[in-house]
């Protein structure tokens, strides 16, 4: 198979698996999901669409979450994890919005990378999600998942996100993104992988990857 042989591949086989994409994160516009995806930093999304309904029941929007202290916030993101740094991260910058941008979250990456404790990442879920503007977000997932498929040498995130949009069109990057991290959860896990259900690594895996594989079992 060629490399634009077996990029169609797993276009095809991601479209067949998920015509329709479940959204990870529960929010209802582009604030929430921006608190939703800081607060996902080394902690799972089941863990945050659980604390999320208890934070948004007290602060929904930024002038309301300003009201709150840093400590109020603390309290209710604890079991996410990083919750010192998360918590001032929220209050910042929901006084930030505030200030200067009318209360809105900015349509643009630089300002949203401006806010604090907002990476690239962040910022390229916020673009891709709540504003439809073409992003591919690398996470754990699909790092392994384009260094598992040969389509990455997994030197890090920054060459995996560059080599992903190099290779898929830009037009689908946002669903691909998302289709990408449900296979990676369900089909090819980092723990407790089974190849004979992972239908992409098993047609066109790296080699190196497949034999280890064999070798372990």
């Amino acid at each position: 198979m060629t490399k634009d042989e077996k990029v169609q591949f797993v276009i095809n086989t991601l479209n067949e698996i998920y015509p329709e994409i479940p959204i990870p994160l529960d929010h209802k516009d582009a604030y929430t999901l921006l608190i939703a995806v800081l607060l996902s930093a080394q902690c799972t999304d089941v863990r945050v669409n659980q604390i999320t309904p208890l934070l948004f029941a007290k602060a929904d929007n930024p002038y309301d979450m300003v009201k709150l202290s840093v400590e109020e916030i603390r309290e209710i993101i604890k079991p996410c994890g990083l919750s010192p740094m998360k918590s001032k991260g929220i209050h910042g910058l929901s006084q930030i919005l505030i200030e200067k941008h009318g209360g809105k979250v900015p349509q643009s990456f630089e300002h949203l990378e401006a806010l604090p404790a907002v990476g690239h990442k962040t910022a390229s879920v916020v673009m891709s999600q709540a504003f439809g503007v073409p992003a591919f977000p690398v996470d754990t997932h699909i790092h392994r998942l384009m260094y598992r498929w040969n389509l990455t040498n997994g030197k890090n995130v920054q060459q995996t996100e560059k080599d992903a949009k190099r290779i898929f069109p830009e037009a689908l990057w946002n669903d691909l993104h998302l289709q990408i991290i449900w296979y990676g959860r369900e089909y090819s896990p980092a723990r407790g992988w089974n190849l004979e259900k992972d239908i992409i690594t098993k047609t066109i895996g790296r080699k190196s990857v497949l034999d280890e594989y064999f070798k372990n079992k």
